[in-house]
């Protein structure tokens, strides 16, 4: 787990992309993927690295023209984790 935790950190530092994308496109695989653990966690980290409700909208959009159909389920839980983070003060 440390070495994936470095991973991550290394990963998502700003770079050539800044945090924010990074996380923007990580939400994006997660909803591909179907992870319900890392959609909450990088709407989260992106919301914390600045992204808006509508660069989340326009990432779940995106996600779901190469997700299909059941991309559509979880792009709603990733906008649902939006606004729980948003109505706690993140």
């Amino acid at each position: 787990m440390q070495g994936f935790g470095a991973l991550h950190a290394a990963s998502l530092k700003s770079g050539a992309l800044d945090t924010k994308t990074k996380e923007l496109i990580a939400l994006g695989i997660a909803i591909t993927v179907r992870c319900d653990g890392c959609i909450s966690f990088h709407v989260h980290d992106a919301m914390q690295a600045g992204a808006s409700e509508k660069e989340v909208a326009e990432t779940v959009a995106v996600a779901i023209l190469m997700g299909g159909g059941p991309s559509v389920v979880y792009g709603i839980e990733a906008m649902q984790a939006f606004s729980q983070y948003q109505e706690q003060g993140l």
